[in-house]
């Protein structure tokens, strides 16, 4: 865990972030993905923040790839923050499960924080991400209109008690939109090695927290 970089994207890297985000998430929510196709849109969206998209590379290949866009909070008086969201954390299966993603996301919050930002917000697995100090959007009353707090909705404080003191509702970006064209995302993936679409548990788990919501 020391002889990695983290580096700013660039153009040059695009193939290799698509090809391994594809890798990195191939059958675990859905059979197949569309991951990698959001990763390709994205980079063209208003939203998009390349001064936050970031590879990691390991002797000379990219292993790991995160990257950021804008999203806000409306509190009760209606008055607007903008707050950061990520795309898909994406580190090669082989290097699964051994603190890259971790490494990634700690680089990342610090240039947010230089950035301005203080807070982010995310729809993930919450097994995946409360060791990096991500909470359940209940402790921060944040959640989506008519008071529904999702269990996969995390919050994150860059800066601790920025968003005290107040009921919030998460406006999303519009920047995964082009994912619901399933016959783009297909006319995509025809760019990449054949893979078999398979069903796995990890699709029901990822079902299951997405449905589910914090309880009073």
């Amino acid at each position: 865990m020391t002889n990695y970089i983290i580096r700013t994207e660039t153009e040059n890297d695009y193939p290799a972030v698509e090809n391994l985000t594809r890798e990195a998430f191939w059958n675990v929510y859905v059979p197949g993905c569309s991951e990698h196709y959001f990763v390709h849109t994205m980079r063209s969206h208003k939203d998009f923040i390349p001064e936050l998209a970031f590879v990691m590379e390991l002797e000379g290949k990219i292993i790991g790839s995160i990257m950021y866009y804008r999203t806000s909070l409306t509190d009760e008086n209606g008055n607007t923050k903008e707050v950061l969201s990520f795309g898909p954390l994406g580190i090669l299966p082989d290097y699964q499960r051994k603190g890259y993603g971790k490494a990634l996301m700690k680089h990342s919050f610090a240039k947010a924080k230089e950035m301005g930002y203080d807070a982010v917000v995310i729809l993930g697995s919450p097994s995946n991400y409360v060791s990096s100090g991500f909470r359940s959007c209940k402790k921060y009353n944040v959640g989506f209109e008519g008071g529904i707090f999702p269990a996969a909705l995390l919050v994150k404080e860059l800066t601790e008690g920025v968003l005290a003191g107040r009921q919030w509702i998460f406006n999303d970006s519009s920047i995964s939109l082009p994912c619901q064209d399933a016959e783009a995302v297909a006319d995509f993936d025809k760019h990449f090695p054949y893979k078999e679409k398979l069903w796995q548990s990890s699709q029901e788990e990822f079902y299951i927290h997405s449905h589910s919501v914090v309880a009073l």
